[in-house]
């Protein structure tokens, strides 16, 4: 059953609030300024996830600030990259292997989101502090299980619907919640839960991702979640990501909106 799940998408929200330079971390005037702050910037925040996990892992406390400013300094590049293709060519080139590939899919990312947004105009957005790490991390097993879904996917859609659940305004389209629901798309996929909940939306997410196609195909799911390919192609980089870097989450969930 194709069906838009999200009509509104919350992140087209995120994505023009995102892009205001003028309180950017990032300070870079060249490419060779960049590419050496990405490197420094990699260390630390390797670094400091290391520490916040040492007291439990997945981390029941917030991410700390020593996470958070490499984190949003990660973010900010990958934005401002995907605003200026040659700064982008010429910074990957710059980087170290591994550090190249993983920015330049953090950039096609935010590139895809920019395209997306159509120029949206920024708007102000009720924001709350995301439930831990560690709560999200077993609703996303949870669904795995019950319904066979990659955690990674549900993952990167609870990231790009509502920044794990930070964003509570609903879309200008009327979608809801952290996963981002059209009301009567709930009906179907919700089971009687609470639209607003993580939990209950990341199972009505999986729920509706396994009958659209998943994961045979989350290409397809995940149209039928959101019908743009900009869109697809957005989580499924995202995703991927989160398989292949084991910190991939832990900076990902740090992003703020």
């Amino acid at each position: 059953m194709a069906l838009a799940a999200v009509g509104g998408f919350a992140a087209l929200g995120l994505i023009a609030c995102g892009n205001d330079s003028s309180n950017s971390a990032v300070a870079a005037t060249s490419a060779e300024d960049l590419s050496a702050q990405l490197s420094a910037n990699d260390v630390a925040l390797r670094e400091a996830i290391d520490g916040w996990r040492g007291a439990g892992d997945p981390p029941t406390e917030p991410p700390p600030d020593e996470v958070v400013a490499p984190a949003r300094f990660l973010e900010e590049a990958a934005r401002l990259l995907a605003a200026h293709p040659n700064l982008a060519t010429a910074t990957f080139g710059l980087l170290p292997a591994a550090l190249a590939s993983e920015v330049r899919e953090l950039t096609r990312a935010a590139r895809d989101l920019r395209k997306l947004s159509g120029g949206a105009r920024p708007r102000k957005l009720k924001t709350a502090p995301p439930k831990p790490l560690a709560d999200l991390v077993g609703y996303y097993g949870a669904a795995r299980e019950r319904y066979a879904i990659g955690e990674n996917y549900l993952a990167a859609i609870h990231l790009v619907e509502s920044k794990f659940g930070r964003v509570k305004s609903n879309s200008v389209a009327g979608a809801k919640g952290p996963m981002q629901f059209i009301p009567s798309t709930w009906r179907i996929y919700g089971m009687g839960g609470n639209i607003k909940d993580d939990h209950d939306a990341i199972l009505a997410a999986a729920n509706l991702l396994r009958d659209s196609g998943a994961p045979r195909s989350y290409g397809r799911a995940l149209y039928s979640y959101n019908p743009s390919r900009l869109y697809v192609g957005a989580v499924q980089r995202y995703a991927k990501l989160i398989v292949r870097d084991p910190y991939a989450l832990y900076f990902l969930y740090s992003w703020e909106p």
